[in-house]
């Protein structure tokens, strides 16, 4: 505490990212980094950009990032108008927060989710309510309709949800957007691409039939550009606006010269795209038998990590004799889940490695 601290920092309970430790010969599989590499169609693309002497560095970057709005609007068939790009999708969340979900009514999320939604509502003054998930950890929309239009300020939620990985049906989603409708309804779907192989689960077909509807999504996951920080949303112009509004009160150019080519050149590459989530679905159920097999309870899985609990041990205790053979997964200690482990899909190498140390600490 400082006398120097503006009041709201007092109150403030900020977000705790995931571990990034320096141990050698590490099996990394607690922050849902995608165990590919990019396309190197970005690496290609940022070479360009630099050219010989990196000379347009001393310029400032095109502050509406016209070109990846322009890549994103063709890969979701969308005009450019509807699209928002920011620094991270975590970014592109905190104005949202700030310009569509401070109302009278609270915000309503789940009780179990992304934990940087409460830390938002605390930084700008939001009042929010958490609605439970089921017995199952799935999301409920008649608990969020049950509170009456009047009583909603608005609705956001990650699908697949966070940290549990369920998936919600694009169904119930509608019926949300269409049962309140003057409500903004913002759907997270930093995981979305992991949700099927034939047809990707994504809101994002949604926006044209509900003016109230924004999707979010970043390239940190299924594009493997965690390292970038590049997020974007979709949604009818009226929203853009708002959070265009904000964002040149707060940051006129978010995005780099190098992020924007390099973003832009990961969403053209459909092929690598496809090949490498394809991969991580394909291990995601592998694993997810693996410790099946191994006795544990394992929660469906749409996105690259699966939630998982022993019933005959701790996991907080697991999670610590992973990490003394350099095995490092995510614990969280919050109320309902204090039980479960969050294992982010590696490669079919790493997973094994993890499957291998369990069954020895299992006995």
């Amino acid at each position: 505490m400082s006398r120097f601290w503006s009041p709201v920092v007092h109150g403030l309970t900020p977000y705790v990212p995931g571990e990034q430790p320096k141990l050698a010969n590490l099996v990394k599989l607690n922050t849902n980094e995608n165990p590919y590499p990019p396309s190197p169609r970005v690496l290609d693309a940022i070479r360009a950009e630099l050219g010989d002497d990196a000379d347009r560095l001393k310029l400032y970057p095109d502050p509406t990032g016209s070109q990846l709005k322009a890549a994103v609007a063709r890969h979701f068939g969308v005009p450019a108008d509807w699209v928002f790009v920011g620094n991270s999708s975590d970014e592109v969340l905190a104005h949202t927060f700030q310009a569509l979900l401070k109302h009278d009514a609270p915000l309503l999320f789940p009780d179990i989710t992304y934990s940087f939604y409460p830390v938002y509502c605390g930084l700008y003054g939001i009042a929010f309510e958490a609605i439970p998930l089921d017995a199952d950890f799935a999301i409920r929309i008649d608990d969020y309709l049950a509170r009456g239009a009047a009583n909603v300020g608005g609705v956001i939620f990650p699908n697949p949800n966070a940290p549990t990985g369920r998936l919600l049906a694009l169904a119930d989603v509608a019926r949300l957007a269409a049962a309140l409708p003057d409500a903004p309804i913002v759907i997270d779907e930093a995981y979305v691409d992991f949700g099927g192989l034939d047809a990707i689960p994504t809101a994002a077909g949604l926006v044209r039939q509900h003016p109230n509807l924004l999707v979010t999504q970043t390239l940190s996951k299924s594009r493997s550009l965690a390292g970038l920080r590049v997020g974007f949303a979709i949604g009818q112009p009226e929203l853009i606006e708002a959070l265009t509004r904000v964002k040149d009160s707060f940051n006129s150019y978010p995005l780099d010269r190098l992020a924007i080519v390099g973003a832009s050149a990961a969403l053209d590459d459909e092929a690598w795209f496809e090949q490498t989530r394809r991969q991580v679905i394909a291990s995601r159920e592998t694993l997810a038998g693996g410790l099946a097999e191994l006795g544990f309870e394992v929660l469906p899985s749409a996105a690259n990590f699966v939630f998982a609990r022993h019933p005959q041990r701790d996991a907080a205790a697991l999670a610590a004799q992973l990490r003394e053979r350099s095995i490092i997964v995510r614990h969280f200690k919050a109320a309902r889940i204090d039980q479960f482990l969050r294992i982010t899909v590696g490669t079919d190498v790493q997973c094994g490695l993890l499957l291998a140390a369990l069954k020895d600490i299992l006995g």
